[in-house]
């Protein structure tokens, strides 16, 4: 070993054997937590990273994998509840392989791989029914990629196209929608799995699809679309009325002078109405026209057969000429029909009414310029019964001098938890960094601390040798006519009063050089 390491590992030492016990204890502590450190982190960097080798299975999908895994003696872990197996990722295709030779999962294994196993003696009956429950598996795949989609089914009711029937019924879509746990779906997820699902299946609308959450939610109605439940819907209307409202009233009167307060009834049947017209074209041709005439010419005579009393005095005879003519015309003229059907679906607005409170201190406010304001802003329909009530009243501020003040209150408190747990923190960090910190600077103390060895100047013999050493002794040249030359005394007394007289003028340069000496002494 060089001798500079041997050199540098003996001080360390002697600072070592120099420490009290409380810079020991530290000193080890310190090492266990190096120690410690590296371990957890050899062990971090030697895990095996694993990976997803199926997701979104079912319970008897996930059992007989992991008992394959088993089999193979393949680690594993579970995730979701059991729906999603993690493997080592150096062993997820081997893995994938051997579950797809075996039919797993199981669940994969509708959609239109169905058809497939359709043989050629199937009936009209089982490929319709096949056909169904491939578009389901399908349906139901896609969904469940979307993000958040734990599981998904779908339930397709396609009526069957028959030619005795006038009318045409639309096919409907239920889809009932599982999600992971504390995620919930926006209605932009919601109207992409209406229109994705209506979108699939002929002659279906996106009216025509259901969907159902995991906790009976109702996110779209068949006939009323991705809008919830009917109190959902009056709940969602009314915020945006009074949203809408209080903004502008906010602009005009200052904000926290009017209040407002919007009720309104929805209609919650699903009704549908049918109209026909019948108009009659103006310049359209007759589908038919016929004429009748009539014509009688002949003489005067007795009318004969006259029933009744004989005593009644009947005319014995005409002089007239007896000409009889009739003309009837017969026209069938077009009818224009119109047939118009409206569907009208839960969640209409069947009346309407707003309530306005201003305060009555508010400086230029007109009652009937806000009324006029507030119906063309929330669409009042007066011909369906809506109402707008606004009135001017004194408002009470007690409350929000008490809110106020409650709200500083608790600024006031956060802004003191923080500045606590900032100062705690510190405190924290400084009881466990100060010790760290004189454990460091006592170390580099120690390490620095000079040693002294006793040194035989018998030994220095050899002195007048070294060149350093002759000029470290050598005296200062004094300026004279003469030039002074200077000699080393060869006797061991000169030696030892050169030796005395440099430590006094340099003694940490002396103590510097004689252990640099005695070190090159050792390597001999």
């Amino acid at each position: 070993m060089p001798a500079q390491i041997t050199s540098w590992l003996g001080r360390v030492g002697n600072a070592i054997r120099e420490f009290t016990i409380a810079q020991r204890t530290l000193a080890l502590l310190g090492v266990a937590v190096v120690v410690l450190g590296i371990a957890a982190l050899g062990l971090w960097a030697s895990a095996p990273s694993y990976t997803p080798l199926f997701t979104g299975l079912t319970g008897s999908d996930a059992n007989t994998i992991v008992t394959q895994l088993r089999t193979d003696g393949v680690p594993y872990q579970l995730s979701d509840g059991g729906a999603t197996i993690l493997v080592p990722q150096q062993n997820v295709y081997d893995e994938r392989l051997k579950a797809a030779a075996a039919g797993m999962p199981s669940s994969n294994a509708g959609g239109y791989a169905l058809l497939d196993k359709m043989g050629v003696t199937s009936s009209e009956f089982q490929q319709s029914v096949t056909y169904k429950r491939a578009m389901e598996g399908e349906l139901a795949a896609t969904i469940k990629a979307l993000n958040g989609v734990k599981n998904a089914s779908v339930h397709l009711a396609i009526p069957q196209a028959t030619v005795f029937t006038s009318q045409t019924i639309d096919p409907t879509a239920s889809v009932f929608v599982a999600t992971d746990q504390g995620v919930t779906l926006t209605a932009e997820q919601v109207q992409a799995i209406v229109h994705l699902t209506s979108s699939s299946i002929e002659g279906m609308k996106a009216s025509d699809v259901a969907v159902v959450d995991a906790a009976g939610n109702v996110l779209s109605t068949v006939g009323g679309g991705a809008v919830g439940s009917v109190d959902k819907q009056a709940s969602d209307y009314e915020a945006r009325v009074r949203d809408a409202v209080q903004a502008m009233l906010d602009k005009v009167v200052g904000p926290g002078n009017a209040t407002v307060v919007v009720a309104a009834d929805m209609n919650q049947q699903t009704a549908q109405q049918v109209q026909e017209t019948y108009t009659t074209p103006t310049s359209a041709p007759a589908l038919n026209q016929s004429t009748t005439t009539q014509s009688y010419t002949g003489s005067g005579g007795s009318v004969p057969g006259v029933l009744g009393s004989t005593s009644i005095p009947v005319p014995s005879g005409s002089t007239g000429n007896g000409a009889y003519s009739s003309t009837a015309d017969t026209r069938n003229n077009a009818l224009d029909k119109l047939t118009t059907t409206t569907n009208i679906p839960p969640g209409s607005v069947k009346r309407q009414t707003v309530s306005v409170a201003l305060n009555s201190n508010a400086q230029g406010v007109s009652v009937a310029n806000i009324t006029a304001l507030v119906s063309a802003a929330a669409g009042i329909d007066r011909t369906r019964g809506d109402a707008v009530s606004v009135q001017s009243v004194a408002f009470n501020t007690t409350a929000a001098k008490d809110a106020a003040a409650a709200l500083a209150a608790a600024d006031a408190a956060a802004t003191a938890d923080q500045v606590g747990g900032i100062i705690r923190t510190a405190i924290i960090t400084l009881g466990v960094a100060a010790p760290i910190v004189l454990g460091v600077v006592l170390f580099v103390r120690r390490s620095r601390k000079p040693s002294r060895e006793a040194v035989d100047l018998d030994e220095l013999g050899t002195l007048e040798d070294d060149p350093i050493f002759v000029e470290a002794l050598a005296p200062a040249p004094v300026l004279t006519g003469t030039p002074v030359t200077s000699t080393l005394a060869t006797s061991i007394d000169r030696q030892r009063a050169e030796i005395a007289s440099l430590a006094e003028r340099d003694p940490a340069g002396t103590a510097e050089y004689l252990r640099t000496l005695m070190d090159d002494r050792q390597t001999v």
